[in-house]
């Protein structure tokens, strides 16, 4: 599903009014007329698609990061899904004022790139991601991931984020990611034994010990879940897309 046939981010027009112009065949901004809706809608929605048409041709996602409901912002990808940055990140704990970020996986164009603390995992390294990522795909990330990442490297995280935990609970999806991968089928060969807090002892063994296969292990494991992100959001993708769009088209 792409943004172009959406019309939920124009103010008055809810799901209930959307689905109505997809059931009367208006599945496009191009099919849009005025005559579908009353009158200050319809100017609402025209205004809306002139001006979204030229950030569309512009690549500014930012604009419909702000103007689409953040529940909604799956459908974006489609249109962005280039540049989009999938990322996770390992801690020694859960308080981002008190405990260190150990490990930040970026997964973006195909290729995954993994930083570790006291080798290259810098302020001036995520900044370079951020720059580079035109929106950021993470799980449970807005809670978790980017305020760690802005406490522990005094960053301001703005690129636009869809965080797949809420798009997963639009689809009865809950618990943690390894379950809900565990629930589609998405596999973790060679690290299925190791989870949050296996990744902390890890990382202390590396620390205290030197022990560099618990880091590479670590390191595994941080890749597959910034790796495994694209997988989960395709499939979620395509599943809302039949849910909430196909049979309208």
């Amino acid at each position: 599903m792409r943004v172009e046939n959406s019309f939920i981010p124009v103010d008055g027009v809810g799901e209930t009014t959307e689905r109505r112009l997809w059931a009367d065949g208006i599945t496009h901004w191009d099919e849009f007329h005025p005559d579908a809706v009353g009158p200050k809608t319809g100017d609402r929605i025209e205004e809306y698609i002139a001006t979204a048409a030229e950030h569309l041709d512009d690549g500014n996602v930012q604009f419909f990061a702000d103007t689409f409901p953040s529940n909604e912002l799956w459908r974006l990808y489609e249109n962005f899904a280039d540049g989009a940055c999938f990322f996770d990140i390992e801690t020694t704990g859960l308080d981002e004022h008190r405990n260190d970020v150990t490990t930040v996986s970026f997964h973006r164009d195909g290729e995954t790139r993994t930083y570790v603390q006291g080798r290259d995992l810098t302020a001036e390294a995520l900044e370079r991601e951020l720059r580079g990522s035109t929106m950021l795909v993470s799980f449970n990330g807005k809670r978790f991931d980017a305020p760690f990442l802005e406490a522990n490297f005094d960053l301001d995280v703005t690129t636009p984020h869809l965080d797949l935990m809420y798009t997963c609970k639009k689809l009865g999806l809950s618990g943690g990611l390894k379950a809900i991968e565990d629930d589609l089928g998405i596999g973790r060969e060679g690290v299925e034994d190791v989870d949050g807090r296996e990744a902390v002892r890890l990382w202390n063994r590396y620390e205290n010990r030197g022990d560099e296969a618990a880091l590479d292990r670590l390191v595994e494991y941080n890749r597959l879940d910034a790796e495994n992100l694209r997988t989960l959001l395709e499939t979620v993708h395509g599943r809302l897309r039949r849910e909430v769009f196909t049979p309208h088209v």
